[in-house]
């Protein structure tokens, strides 16, 4: 006679309503349909998700006065959805809290928003900034003994040839975003880089070709700032290099522009930037609000700014 295994629960699945043995185990899949039917009008979709979802007494069916069928999410399965919300939020750690945070609120002004993106960016050649900073030095000695009146030219001869050596760095920007927008010149790529540890902060800082990095692919950089235990910043404003700015993640949840960035215009992105762009997916607001408000995203995509497509 030949023997059958016995079937093993998902790795996925995570709770037993009740710890009853007869009731199916219920999975990611399960609270997914359970907040889909939360927010719907609770049409059924009669397949086997919803099977097990009637079974475990998360939903009830009820009878409408037209004949019809609806589903309603139970006082057990309003539980379940509570608890599951308290896992995720408490899966997550607070920088990848805060990243959702910072992305959520350029998703609400109308802005085309990535995480996770590894793009490759040109940066000066290992003996540039030595040649610069030569002709530097070279041209305020001269201009030392040159009189009041008179003003050394500045040579960039050493610093050009030197330039001219470009490198590649790969560099991985917390969350990257452009505006929704037809026109190249209209783009304004802007980084953010989240940092929630003064540590991590203060070797990311040591790391010139990696804020270099951030320089070339936006036309922004931020810096975002989370709190330690007692609710104080982890930097000060003057600790961040003047070429990035410098936004507060507040304990209260608000985000605090304490220095602004300065801007520079890029008429067009480096086609290695598009390349990764066009491999990557970008953010939807439902899925940085989905573990934080359920059901609000369509009314906040409703309320956000739209911004300009010209």
């Amino acid at each position: 006679m030949p023997m059958h295994e016995k079937p093993t629960a998902s790795p996925q699945a995570a709770t037993r309503p009740d710890g009853d043995s007869s009731v199916p185990v219920l999975t990611r899949a399960h609270a997914r349909r359970l907040r889909e039917i939360y927010r719907s009008a609770g049409w059924p979709s009669q397949d086997g998700v919803e099977i097990e979802l009637l079974a475990a007494g998360m939903v009830e069916r009820l009878l409408q006065p037209s004949g019809g069928e609806t589903l309603r999410v139970t006082d057990t399965g309003i539980q379940f959805l509570a608890q599951a919300l308290q896992r995720n939020r408490q899966a997550l750690s607070s920088h990848d809290a805060l990243v959702a945070q910072v992305a959520r609120s350029l998703l609400l002004a109308g802005r085309v928003v990535w995480t996770g993106l590894a793009v490759r960016a040109q940066l000066p050649g290992a003996d540039a900034d030595n040649a610069a900073d030569t002709a530097d030095d070279g041209a305020a000695n001269d201009a030392q003994e040159a009189p009041d009146h008179a003003q050394a030219p500045f040579d960039l001869t050493a610093a050009q040839g030197a330039r001219s050596k470009l490198r590649w760095k790969v560099c991985k920007p917390d969350v990257f975003s452009v505006r929704n927008t037809t026109v190249a010149a209209y783009l304004q790529p802007v980084v953010h880089e989240i940092k929630v540890s003064r540590a991590d902060l203060l070797g990311d800082l040591r790391m010139r070709d990696k804020r270099d990095s951030y320089l070339d692919i936006g036309g922004q950089c931020w810096y975002v700032l989370g709190c330690d235990a007692r609710g104080r910043p982890i930097a000060q404003v003057d600790e961040v290099p003047p070429a990035c700015g410098v936004i507060y993640a507040l304990p209260d949840g608000r985000l605090d522009v304490a220095r602004h960035a300065p801007a520079r215009a890029i008429a067009d992105l480096p086609f290695a930037l598009w390349m990764a762009l066009a491999k990557a997916t970008p953010l939807s607001l439902s899925a940085v609000t989905e573990n934080e408000e359920p059901g609000q995203a369509s009314l906040q995509a409703q309320g956000a700014p739209q911004d300009d497509a010209a």
